[in-house]
């Protein structure tokens, strides 16, 4: 097969094309350094995307930053402009040198903010910052289903690596002792390993069935409580500190909603296509993320 991605010098990208490359797809990296420049402003070029089996679009801008009102403008351009010039290259292209599928990122903030309520793919969108912006970034992408495209849409969960995400800002608390329970941890965490990450958009690429909204989040959401003592275990450390809301807020501004708030989002579309995790458990994805025996 062969395989555009986007963003792939990131987390998720370098993993995938890891993953491609080994199985022996072709890969070709769409990378502002080499081949696409200015993914808000211009579609990539039309001699690298035609012929293509498949395009896996990751491209975006850092979410977990303070939220300036230019902060906020560039991780919405970055997401919805690209993604409108990279599905309006592939509708210029003539119909036999189209990919077959495009698989585009997207995330489970989709949902807003829901409480405890379980949500699954056919759960509509919130109304806040993220929810909007996965809206917008949705629609943008699935617009390449009328050019004879099949579009998945992947609302990412929290990811688990042992190479950044979330856990690299969270473990030098919990490694001293003092990390713990946010906000009063009951909200939802809706976490997935790297693993499954990239697994399910192998999955993705390889299943015909598969199109439209896929929740990439593991089987079962776990509270910001009950994450925390997991985690709090398998370091060997205390993780009962509790972290208020006003402390979180203060220290990241809006962009503390994520850690707040949450979304118990779980992977019916996935689990009725067949897809078999590879890091289901909780306790069993932080060891390896965190590299702890």
């Amino acid at each position: 097969m062969r395989v555009a991605v986007t963003g792939a010098t990131g987390l998720i990208g370098s993993a995938l094309v890891e993953a491609l490359t080994a199985r022996g797809d072709e890969v070709t990296a769409l990378s502002r350094s080499t081949n696409w420049p200015d993914p808000k402003a211009d579609p990539p070029p039309a001699d690298v995307t035609a012929g293509l089996d498949a395009v896996v679009h990751l491209l975006g801008e850092q979410i977990a930053q303070r939220w300036t009102d230019d902060a906020k403008r560039e991780i919405r351009d970055s997401r919805v402009l690209s993604t409108r010039n990279l599905v309006t290259r592939l509708g210029e292209l003539p119909e036999g040198e189209r990919p077959r599928v495009l698989v585009s990122q997207s995330g489970a903030g989709w949902y807003g903010h829901r409480g405890d309520e379980r949500l699954d793919e056919s759960r509509p969108a919130g109304d806040d910052f993220l929810a909007r912006l996965s809206a917008d970034w949705e629609a943008e992408a699935r617009r390449a289903e009328e050019h004879g495209v099949r579009v998945v849409v992947n609302r990412t969960g929290v990811v688990l690596s042992p190479s950044g995400g979330a856990l690299e800002k969270m473990l030098p608390f919990f490694k001293l002792g003092i990390g713990g329970p946010v906000a009063g941890g009951k909200q939802y965490v809706p976490w997935v390993h790297l693993d499954d990450v990239v697994g399910a958009i192998l999955f993705e690429l390889d299943t015909e069935a598969a199109r439209g909204p896929v929740n990439v989040t593991a089987p079962e959401p776990a509270t910001n409580r009950d994450f925390s003592k997991a985690l709090g275990r398998v370091l060997r450390r205390p993780a009962i500190a509790p972290v208020p809301a006003l402390a979180v807020k203060a220290l990241y501004g809006e962009m503390a909603d994520i850690v707040t708030t949450g979304q118990r989002a779980v992977p019916a579309r996935l689990t009725e296509l067949g897809y078999e995790f590879r890091r289901p458990e909780l306790e069993d994805a932080l060891r390896d993320a965190t590299a702890a025996s």
